[in-house]
Parts: structure tokens; sequence; C-alpha cells
């Protein structure tokens, strides 16, 4: 090919041999046979290329939600908001029992129950990670009560015994707790009232993981724990909330004894339906005395046609 580079013709015969030799940007993405699979579910199939490499727009959006994985990490809990919204989903006035006023006096203890009738009452503690940086270096530290909140719980829970408590972990995902813990914990208190059981005050833990919630029951006497957890944000779940449910939660409990529910939020479980599982799962815990893998999830199991001959998938 030769260009004409004389000065009435050098414009016009670059621009004609750019044209002719460029195609649209839609055209130069090649894409994918399964195209028509990305309706169905939010993993990252299906991209497309662009030579050898990942078409624009969906490399933005990865970059995107990395983004929004890693600030699910690292940010804090904002519990005021919280319990605002707790408050707005559950429909009653926040009673926040301050832990140290029950260490310090009895007369305290006898004097904020009697105003505590209809009101919803929340306890804050913390784990004995102190900072975020800690949490994310010593999971361990995160299983486990600061020495204060053990100390006051302690005090707290003497003499009382429930049949459910509720504890609101910020875990990895903070955010998965502010946007869907208190719609959760407004359907579990109504079906809970509508059992008749008893419910220890709402308690929200920072820097938690999840056998956190055990010493949290084990202090509070409460039969059955509820632990709502922020979980580790995939790269199209920031948002995802878990439910881990153990009867008879000790500190010396262990993952095997736990029932999970996982993937609670706008885009993936619905609060509604979630709260309905959980209670089939505490109503047959309930009946047998325990929980965890000998406990099975009756709402999962699906029912098969014994005529039909079993399709083998491998």
């Amino acid at each position: 090919m030769s260009i004409d580079y004389s000065p009435n013709k050098t414009s016009l015969t670059v621009k004609e041999h750019v044209k002719s030799n460029t195609n649209s940007a839609s055209d130069l993405v090649h894409l994918d046979p399964w195209e028509k699979l990305k309706q169905y579910t939010d993993s990252r199939i299906a991209l497309g290329r662009v030579g050898c490499s990942v078409p624009t727009k969906p490399l933005l959006k990865f970059q995107l939600d990395h983004a929004e994985a890693k600030d699910a990490v690292l940010q804090d809990l904002n519990v005021d908001s919280l319990v605002v919204k707790l408050s707005e989903h559950c429909r009653s006035s926040i009673v926040e029992l301050d832990l140290e006023l029950f260490a310090e006096s009895s007369d305290q203890t006898n004097r904020q129950d009697d105003q505590m009738n209809d009101s919803l009452e929340i306890l804050r503690v913390t784990s004995q990670a102190q900072d975020k940086s800690e949490y994310l270096k010593r999971p361990d530290w995160g299983r486990l009560l600061s020495m204060e909140s053990a100390k006051q719980l302690e005090i707290f829970g003497k003499d009382k015994s429930y049949d459910v408590a509720i504890v609101m972990g910020d875990g990895l995902s903070a955010r998965a707790i502010s946007e869907n813990a208190p719609k959760l914990v407004a359907e579990l208190i109504s079906l809970f009232n509508d059992k008749g059981w008893t419910i220890a005050p709402l308690v929200i833990a920072t820097g938690s993981r999840v056998a956190l919630g055990d010493e949290v029951a084990e202090r509070l006497h409460a039969k059955m724990l509820v632990m709502l957890i922020g979980e580790r944000p995939g790269l199209s779940s920031p948002d995802s909330l878990g439910i881990y449910y153990t009867w008879d939660a000790q500190s010396s409990s262990h993952d095997a004894m736990r029932n999970c529910i996982s993937n609670v939020r706008s885009a993936g479980l619905p609060t509604r339906v979630a709260a309905s599982r959980l209670l089939a799962l505490m109503e047959k815990s309930y009946e047998l005395k325990l929980s965890g893998v000998e406990l099975k999830d009756e709402q999962e199991l699906p029912v098969l046609d014994q005529g039909q001959t079993t399709i083998k998938l491998l």
C-alpha cells in the first residue's frame, strides 16, 4: 500500500485508509458461545475477547468488584447506624444496656430491668482484636471476647436464662451486617415471639469471628445461638451475610456442631426465606437437642420420584 503525500491529497487519502481498515469497537469483540447463560448467574463467564485479551467492559467490572470486596473487608461497622436501622425495622424503641453499669452495681441492674419491658435491648461487645489489622492477622483473637466484655457479660447473665441469643458480628463484611441484619432480625424476632421463645438482649460484636458467639451464648445462658456475621466477600457478593446456628453453644464448641445458611442478601437468599429455613432448623433442633452435622436441613432435600431413572452426571 502506498500513500500519496502531496499537500492536497494526504489528508483525504489517509482518512480513507483508516476508515476502510478499522472496524467498530463492537465488531472487535468476539462473543462467547455461552453468552446466553450469563442471565442465570453472577459468575464471571462468557466474557468474550478482543484478540487475546479481555474486553474493556468486563475488565473494568472486575476491577470494580475487586475494589468493593476489598472495601467490605476493611470497612468498620458503624454500630450507631446499625442501632438506628434495627429500631426502624423492628419498630421498637432501643435501649442500649451499658455492661459497665451492670458490672458496677446490682441496684442499677434492677433499676434498668424495670424500664425495659417493651423495648428492644442491645448489648455491645468486642473481641480481643483491637483493630482491623489485628483482626486480619490474628483470627484466633477474633474468636475470643475481650476480657472486659467477658467479665461484664458474666455478671449480666448471672441468674438469667433465655431460649435464644442473637449475635450480630461484623466478620469479614461489615456492609453485609449493615444492609441485611436489621431486616433479618426483625423477621426472626417476630417468628421467635410466635413460638413463645424468650430472647436475650441483641448483641452487636465488633472484631468478631463465628466462634465469638459461643462465648456470648454461654454467658447469657441461652439454649440456642443465632450468629449473624458478614461472610468473606466474593467478587460478586461483597454484601453476603451468613447465619450460624448452634444448640447449647459453649466456648468449647466447634464447626461440626453448627449449621450454616449462607448468601443472605438482596441478590441471593431473601431474608424472609432465610428466616423460615432457620426456624425450621431450630424447631427440629429444639426437639432433638442437638445441632450441626447430625441436624439436616430438610427444606433443602428434593422430592424425588422413585420411578424416574437416575441420571449420572459423571
